[in-house]
């Protein structure tokens, strides 16, 4: 019995590995032996919880950003774009296709147009973002917020871009592009300094207006996703807006090389 329930492990560790292999955007992962990568190929998107699913097939085109799909009887939505390659295509054909692309913000666009193409589907961008998408369907004016469907808002956080946004979908689910991560080592919900291209006094004023909504769940486009309860989630957001306003990130400092 013991052998047996090691053998399941093993295979579901092993799983869990070829996953990564067709997840990491940049081909570092290999394997060796007999390994079959394809029969994980119809794995994703992965689900997360209720509606949501992580799509995989990161893209180097959006620095490895993450992908989300969210199924929805009106219409699914993609937040954000992964590699466009044909099992995803397929699996999201299967479950009833693209009808909307939110885009948090320029740099995770990916193979955008391309999903666009296949499933006519409408993208949503803010204005400042763009020309990483001119072609974009919907153009997000102003300050915001914007009730784009029933549950689904869009939020402007500008900061790490101009035009930064998150999706908050029914009040449970905020997808954050490259606004807010969890901090796996912290166990805390961090920002990046380091990575705000556009001002760090805005995205911690942008953090601190988060405390006004209701949500349960961080899906960044980099960094691990996170799950809180909602009354939980408000204090950390609101413990992070006040140490990126103090002129830090709230984030261990990296080693000087």
């Amino acid at each position: 019995m013991a052998d047996l329930a090691d053998h399941t492990v093993a295979e579901a560790d092993r799983r869990l590995a070829l996953r990564a292999l067709l997840a990491c955007p940049t081909g570092s992962i290999g394997c060796l032996g007999d390994d079959d990568v394809k029969a994980v190929g119809d794995d994703f998107p992965l689900p997360v919880e209720g509606p949501v699913y992580y799509c995989g097939y990161n893209s180097p085109k959006s620095y490895g950003g993450n992908s989300y799909l969210v199924r929805h009887p009106a219409g699914n939505w993609l937040i954000d774009a992964p590699k466009f390659v044909t099992p995803l295509v397929r699996r999201l054909e299967a479950v009833g296709g693209v009808a909307h692309i939110f885009l948090t913000h320029r740099d995770d666009v990916a193979d955008t147009e391309r999903y666009a193409q296949h499933f006519h589907a409408r993208r949503i961008i803010h204005r400042a973002e763009l020309p990483a998408q001119p072609g974009a369907e919907v153009v997000l004016d102003g300050d915001g917020p914007w009730e784009l469907a029933p549950g689904f808002c869009a939020v402007p956080t500008p900061g790490h871009t101009e035009g930064h946004c998150v999706l908050l979908v029914e009040d449970r689910f905020l997808f954050t592009g490259d606004h807010l991560d969890w901090d796996r080592n912290g166990r805390r919900l961090a920002a990046s300094e380091d990575y705000c291209w556009y001002s760090w006094p805005e995205q911690a004023e942008s953090m601190a207006r988060l405390a006004d909504y209701r949500f349960e769940w961080v899906l960044p486009g980099h960094g691990q996703r996170i799950r809180l309860p909602a009354s939980e989630m408000r204090a950390e957001v609101r413990r992070l807006a006040e140490a990126m306003r103090r002129g830090g990130d709230d984030r261990p400092s990296l080693p000087a090389p």
